[in-house]
């Protein structure tokens, strides 16, 4: 900083760029949900038309109608809500079956009310473009298109992640020396400057002076004198892999096991090598990359840097499969994880990692992405498109659940549908028709009330309680 200049004015300008990146993180995440949703909806919408089905409306959004523009027998438009989009589609209800009970009910009159105002749509020369009257397999395709769009844009963008970008590996270079020792799951880990605080030796923060109790000592690492940007070449004379992901898991091996043992390290600084002496001591570590469990084992004190390596087109299809796998494991986790985030959300318990998180939690993240100054450009880029083949590839799951409203409810009455034709024709009875979806209503509105609900307990713990990228 040169003569006369003014330190402040400084800290204001990085401020004001910190914030304009965490904007334009935030808008280029909220840009690529609307096409998500745009193109989910266009899956319907192609299959729908190409089957002569009429659909008077296809919207991005819910609520007010901010822009909208009628083309041929189609209204398209885009509403003020950014969280879901719609087609409409004609005849999505099938008329009341011959010989329906004429008892009044109050859910009979419920589904009746509904099933007017679905067949009020129908117009005379609709006839044969109505979607109850086509057959089974084209419902199908029309109802499965929107959550297949999905898995391509997932696809897609895990592609330009791992192909384009790459996939970011260890390597044998130190990225870090920490100046102590902190415990896995430490009360202190979050402390501005963790080492000055004193904690026992499970991590809780306690009173200087009472037993147990200390300052974390000096980690191994920086007794023996290891730096950031040292190379290991090699450990007790035996030569170290310089390849990705393996030099270093060799590395990490060696430690942990060797508490308390002298390990010799060769390593390359500045263009030189020097041999070190370092006694690993006995720590808490993370077991899993979740956080969940811990172990004890030999910890020195230094985290690899990484490089980014690119992928093979042939390495996607595996990633992909490991990333559904990821995937369903935390869809079915959610129900478990509501009282947890209800308890961040309106008590300030701290919020699960690992848990949901809603569209709002991840524009946050997608903006600190952008704003982190550690990150290069590359690491942005390619982190937003994983944020967003992740939300397309949870939008592909979590759609085709055989639940009604979902896409997949609609699949599944079909299918049940068809299944229930073959049947009677095997017994020699009349095809009982189109599946009346209309008595699912209850059920629909059930569902939709449930996800309402964990849609503004997500967006509250966004707001309050936020999972940030630190």
């Amino acid at each position: 900083m040169g003569p006369g200049a003014r330190p402040g004015r400084h800290l204001r300008r990085l401020k004001l760029s910190g914030i304009l990146l965490t904007t334009l993180g935030i808008v280029a995440f909220a840009v690529g949900m609307l096409f998500s949703i745009a193109f989910h909806e266009a899956g319907h919408f192609f299959w729908a038309r190409r089957f002569g089905m009429r659909v008077p409306q296809f919207m991005v959004g819910f609520g007010p109608t901010v822009f909208s523009r009628r083309r041929g027998e189609t209204e398209y438009g885009l509403k003020a809500i950014p969280l879901g989009g719609y087609i409409r589609i004609v005849g999505m209800i099938p008329p009341a079956e011959e010989g329906e009970s004429k008892r009044a009910t109050r859910m009979r009159s419920f589904i009746a009310e509904v099933r007017g105002q679905a067949l009020n749509d129908v117009l005379p020369s609709d006839t044969g473009r109505v979607f109850y009257a086509k057959p089974w397999w084209q419902r199908v395709i029309v109802m499965f298109a929107g959550p297949f769009n999905n898995l391509v844009l997932a696809v897609l963008f895990f592609t330009i992640v791992l192909v384009g970008f790459g996939r970011p590996e260890t390597t044998t270079t130190i990225s870090v020396v920490p100046g102590c020792v902190i415990p896995a799951g430490a009360e202190s880990a979050t402390a501005k400057n963790p080492c000055s605080v004193p904690i026992t030796s499970d991590g809780e923060l306690c009173d200087l002076g009472s037993a147990g109790c200390a300052k974390p000592e000096r980690s191994p690492a920086e007794k023996a004198g290891l730096r950031a940007g040292d190379t290991i070449l090699a450990i007790d004379g035996e030569p170290i892999s310089r390849e990705t992901d393996v030099g270093w898991q060799r590395v990490q091996e060696a430690i942990r096991a060797s508490a308390d043992t002298p390990v010799v390290f060769t390593v390359e600084r500045d263009g030189g090598r020097r041999e070190l002496t370092v006694t690993p001591i006995e720590n808490t570590v993370y077991a899993d990359p979740e956080g969940e469990r811990t172990m004890r084992v030999g910890y020195v004190g230094v985290s690899p840097a990484q490089t980014y390596v690119r992928q093979s087109v042939t390495e996607v299809p595996a990633f992909l499969g490991n990333m559904i796998v990821a995937s369903v494991d935390r869809l079915v986790e959610i129900p478990q994880k509501i009282p947890a985030l209800a308890r961040a959300a309106f008590l300030g318990e701290e919020r699960d990692p690992q848990g949901p998180i809603g569209v709002v939690g991840v524009s946050r993240i997608s903006g600190e992405v952008f704003a982190f100054e550690k990150f290069t450009t590359t690491e942005k880029i390619s982190y937003f498109f994983q944020l967003l083949a992740g939300v397309n590839l949870v939008l592909f799951l979590f759609n085709l659940l055989p639940i009604y409203p979902l896409d997949g409810g609609h699949v599944a009455g079909a299918l049940y549908e068809k299944a229930r034709a073959t049947v009677a024709r095997l017994r020699g009875r009349p095809d009982p028709g189109p599946f009346d979806i209309a008595r699912l209503m209850p059920v629909a509105y059930l569902v939709a009330g449930l996800f309402l609900g964990l849609s503004a307990l997500l967006f509250i713990a966004d707001i309050v309680n936020p999972i940030t990228l630190g």
